[in-house]
């Protein structure tokens, strides 16, 4: 039996999640969508576009995402992915000026208990 509980599926601004990536297929659930759970303890809830400056940064961090890891069925990402990152890792490169651009009708309501809107903001790509 599952005991994974999802969170409800809200935006930042308390409106139903959109999806952020069906290919490649992202998400801690694996649905497409930045949903978490109590169980996320990275909170994969930032819905961004991925560029190579932050591919750079993450992967001289500790955490390679473009190398594929076909074990666990992981292709590798490339700049132009849109992809759920962990929440204090937008704000690890927010701070070290290599954020990507977040879709905030993406990106769950839970970021905010990181990352303050005002960050998510400057670097929404679906702002008007």
């Amino acid at each position: 039996m599952n005991s994974t509980t999802m969170d409800e599926s809200l935006n930042v601004y308390g409106e139903p999640l959109q999806p952020c990536s069906t290919n490649p297929v992202t998400g801690f659930f694996r649905d497409g969508c930045c949903n978490t759970a109590k169980q996320d303890f990275g909170s994969h809830t930032v819905c961004v576009e991925l560029t190579r400056e932050f591919l750079e940064f993450s992967r001289e961090s500790g955490n390679d995402l473009s190398s594929p890891q076909p074990q666990f069925g992981f292709p590798g990402l490339k700049p132009g992915d849109q992809w759920c990152l962990c929440a204090a890792r937008w704000l690890e490169a927010y701070e070290a000026d290599a954020a990507p651009r977040v879709h905030l009708t993406r990106t769950h309501q839970a970021a905010l208990a990181i990352v303050p809107l005002e960050k998510l903001r400057r670097y929404a790509k679906d702002l008007n």
